[in-house]
């Protein structure tokens, strides 16, 4: 027995690394999780069933959820690699977060620390920050280092989207 309660232990431990995204219904405001792999759909809410908005902000993803979230999404992610000392990834955020919000439906915007995310940074070839990657179906379409403006992401993800 004591063998089955570490075992159980050990694996929920590792789903609780999972990112579950929080988005509140505007209908009855209840508070709905959404697992990293659906993301990129408004499903509909637990409690009064009427559709949930789409995600309207970055997410900010580990190497836990990138994979789960670029393989599955079925619109265009957008990915932000960043870290907190570099000063244009800063002026960047605030555009970053405006093109999530007019991109809300169409496109997934997330956001990788390099300094904490570093194999994964390591693993696309991430040399200058802040650097942009687009995922479509889980395969690379775009690849920019530099300071992007609201509307250039715009662009940039109108291309890809459907």
């Amino acid at each position: 027995m004591q063998g089955r309660k570490a075992q159980y232990h050990e694996l929920s431990t590792q789903t609780t690394t999972r990112l579950r995204v929080i988005r509140t219904c505007t209908h009855c405001r209840s508070k709905n999780r959404i697992p990293a792999r659906y993301i990129a759909a408004t499903g509909k809410c637990g409690s009064c069933k009427q559709p949930l908005p789409p995600q309207a902000s970055p997410v900010s993803v580990d190497a836990v959820n990138f994979d789960d979230i670029i393989n599955n999404a079925a619109v265009p992610v957008l990915v932000d690699f960043w870290a907190e000392w570099c000063g244009p990834c800063k002026m960047v955020a605030p555009e970053f977060a405006k093109a999530a919000a007019n991109l809300a439906g169409k496109a997934i915007l997330l956001k990788v620390n390099t300094e904490s995310e570093q194999q994964l940074a390591a693993r696309f070839g991430v040399r200058s920050i802040p650097n942009f990657k687009l995922f479509v179906g889980g395969k690379l379409k775009f690849d920019q280092a530099g300071a992007l403006s609201a509307a250039q992401i715009q662009q940039i993800v109108g291309q890809f989207a459907e």
